[in-house]
């Protein structure tokens, strides 16, 4: 077996859901990675709770027939890359068995993307990871939170208006039920692999407001 099928091979052991701390940015759509991963801790009755030394809400028990850890930083996005680096650190983790769940302006609402490496694509969240895990080699599941305008060049002003603006309503509705789909994708990463649950989850769209 070669060393990069064993490495495609790793199992997940820590899932990291990427979003900024405080009632300020609570539901915004930078942080569908925090809800994702609060109905993450719901459904598999793993209670998250503050943990200092991994700067973050941490919660570690059993799900889907194996020990998993569940991971919030709460050091802001740009700096959330410490925290998961704490996290695999302190439990001797390789960066291929930790799964990145965040937002993604290039997706639109209703669409998610698996993916088991991968550079940044401006996002920076996942810049913070890659440096401190110092590999782009981990999965990361992307959450489409649509973009500003359709026009390809948008004002940087735009942009952070827009990821750190909250839903519509009928959003929301399509949020809620994309969220059930993410689980379901995790879940089956996890039973049966990445490349299975991309192949049959990276299709997969949940109508969305305005969408033909």
């Amino acid at each position: 077996m070669t060393n990069s099928a064993a490495s495609s091979e790793t199992p997940i052991q820590l899932i990291v859901g990427l979003g900024n701390p405080g009632a300020k940015y609570d539901q915004t759509r930078h942080n569908i990675g925090f809800e994702a991963l609060d109905l993450l801790s719901r459904s598999w009755r793993i209670p998250l709770s503050e943990h200092r030394k991994f700067q973050g809400q941490f919660g570690e028990g059993m799900a889907v027939s194996r020990k998993l850890r569940l991971l919030k930083p709460t050091t802001f996005m740009n700096l959330s890359g410490q925290s998961i680096r704490a996290v695999t650190d302190w439990y001797k983790l390789p960066p291929e068995s930790v799964l990145v769940i965040y937002d993604d302006m290039d997706l639109p609402i209703g669409k998610l993307r698996l993916r088991q490496s991968g550079s940044a694509g401006g996002h920076n969240g996942i810049k913070s990871a890659i440096a401190h895990l110092h590999s782009q080699n981990f999965p990361r599941l992307r959450i489409g939170i649509g973009s500003a305008k359709q026009n390809v060049k948008q004002a940087e002003g735009e942009v952070i208006s827009h990821v750190l603006g909250r839903f519509s309503q009928a959003e929301s509705k399509a949020m809620s039920e994309m969220l059930k789909l993410v689980v379901d994708a995790v879940e089956m990463s996890l039973k049966q692999g990445i490349p299975k649950a991309m192949s049959l989850y990276n299709n997969r769209s949940i109508e969305a407001p305005g969408s033909v």
